[in-house]
């Protein structure tokens, strides 16, 4: 099972909806974990309602470390429909770090009568600690998803019968987009490989975004497009598509065009046709911008279709 690790952005939540609504009866092999960063709910409810009605198994994070509700928990509940928080496919997922007062979420749990709980073992420090280790034993826990692979951890967690997922940040994300240039396509991930012979039941990585979190910012001088493809029965490279013209931040149409020319190209060699590809084909095909927001949703709906293409 693939457990993408998603902030609830626009584009990041329409690349998710986009992705639920193309698979009807197919064998699902994607959880999203979904960390909302906004004070603004309609375009996060309406992604978690097309989950729930594909019939998605999904993780909604209570206690957000980025974005503009970071201790908010209370107005996530609130405007989290009861109807979608009932729903067996609802889990309810708590960021787990070594300053966290374990005993606070464990009693959060109880008081809101969690069925299926997550937990994200960010930095948990001292694994000895009784509060911590009493957090992870509740019988609601069903997934516990670890960032950082500490060996005596792992084997204790595997020995609790919970579903362990290891979270990676495979995205090698440079300060520039022409810097991709010096380092256009490299391995992305194996691990849909081998996380079964390591004893997980899942991985996880941040998609191609990566880990950090920014909100926006100016007008690149270049414009990149991220794309994962199979480059072998065990590996999962990404290719980076960069423009050309990259003094100044001037034409974004032209340099998408760049940079959709390469990606088109490299897309057909590969026989690559999922949905995702077919819209990047027909941006660049009518000579039409999207916007950057789109280019980024296209790059995750792309990984997301290929990986869960991968597992079935």
């Amino acid at each position: 099972m693939y457990y993408p690790y998603l902030r609830a952005k626009q584009f990041e939540l329409l690349a998710v909806r986009e992705f639920a609504s193309l698979l009807e009866n197919d064998d699902r092999k994607i959880f999203p974990i979904i960390e909302p960063v906004k004070k603004t709910f309609s375009s996060l409810n309406k992604a978690i309602k097309i989950l729930v009605e594909k019939r998605f198994s999904f993780a909604l994070i209570i206690n957000p470390q980025v974005g503009e509700i970071v201790g908010e928990t209370a107005l996530i509940e609130d405007n989290v429909p009861e109807d979608i928080k009932g729903s067996d496919f609802f889990y309810s997922a708590y960021i787990v770090h070594a300053a966290a007062s374990y005993s606070a979420i464990q009693s959060h749990i109880a008081e809101k009568g969690c069925r299926n709980v997550m937990l994200i073992l960010s930095n948990v420090g001292d694994i000895d600690n009784q509060d911590f280790i009493n957090l992870y034993s509740n019988d609601n826990i069903r997934v516990i998803v670890i960032e950082q692979e500490n060996r005596t951890l792992k084997r204790r967690l595997l020995n609790s019968g919970k579903s362990v997922v290891l979270l990676k940040d495979n995205f090698n994300t440079q300060k520039r987009n022409s810097d991709y240039l010096s380092q256009c396509d490299e391995l992305f991930t194996e691990e849909h490989s081998f996380y079964e012979d390591d004893g997980y039941s899942g991985f996880s990585d941040y998609t191609t975004i990566g880990k950090d979190f920014l909100e926006g910012g100016r007008l690149p001088y270049a414009v990149a497009i991220h794309l994962t493809y199979k480059k072998n029965q065990e590996q999962v490279w990404i290719r980076h598509f960069v423009s050309d013209t990259n003094d100044d931040n001037s034409n974004i149409q032209g340099k998408f065009g760049e940079a959709a020319e390469k990606a088109v190209r490299f897309l057909d060699e590969q026989n690559m046709h999922y949905q995702a590809c077919e819209e990047l084909r027909g941006y660049y095909n009518t000579e039409t911008y999207p916007g950057l927001g789109m280019i980024k949703k296209i790059s995750i709906k792309n990984h997301l279709e290929l990986i869960n293409d991968i597992l079935t």
